[in-house]
């Protein structure tokens, strides 16, 4: 099952999610998203994010919040809010689309995950839920998460909304430390968070 969907299936009936799901559809009906629709959707979303804790409308959140922190949603960002808004109404394009594996820095192939006594850290927005849930996963499985990337850092999970312009995202700097570490020699392994998914049995 698609990685969104699957993590998301339980709140799909949630009013709020029902709410977004129109007005993804309004958003995008021209087939783009400009620099006022993507403030009026931060302006909702923040609104909603008080009364709900839904990942859905979290994780779009943090999404969108960081797109307009400098206050310009540029070419790239709108290309990517509109596949993020098509998926979220079951217009056209799949979540899955947004990750391209063939150019982010994984490890290939992903090994087998040791959870017990290991440190992760998560990257980007993840669509199993908020960061504070995933860690909770991780330390449920004995696992350790990490503050930052070190050269102690056993894996590094790539949320899935991760794009193949991570290099200038605000998460970017950590993924080309764990890259510069790994390349020198580290035992650090950079993975997806389907993987990650996959091996915890989520």
């Amino acid at each position: 099952m698609e990685i969104f969907t699957r993590f998301n299936r339980k709140n799909i009936q949630d009013r709020q999610v029902d709410t977004l799901i129109g007005l993804s559809k309004g958003l995008i009906a021209d087939g783009k998203v400009n620099q006022n629709e993507a403030e009026f959707l931060l302006s909702w979303l923040v609104q909603n994010r008080y009364t709900t804790e839904n990942p859905i409308i979290l994780n779009l959140l943090e999404k969108v919040d960081s797109m307009l922190k400098d206050g310009i949603l540029d070419a790239e960002e709108s290309t990517e809010l509109l596949k993020l808004l098509q998926s979220i109404s079951g217009e056209k394009s799949e979540i899955g689309e947004l990750t391209k594996t063939s150019t982010l820095p994984i490890n290939d192939p992903m090994p087998p995950i040791i959870f017990e006594k290991t440190s992760f850290l998560f990257t980007g927005t993840c669509a199993f839920g908020t960061r504070k849930q995933c860690q909770d996963v991780i330390e449920s499985l004995g696992g350790i998460n990490a503050n930052g990337v070190t050269k102690t850092l056993n894996y590094l999970i790539l949320g899935i909304y991760v794009t193949d312009s991570w290099a200038h995202e605000s998460f970017g700097r950590k993924i080309e430390k764990a890259v510069e570490y790994r390349d020198n020699g580290v035992p650090l392994v950079i993975i997806t968070e389907e993987h990650w998914a996959n091996e915890a049995k989520l």
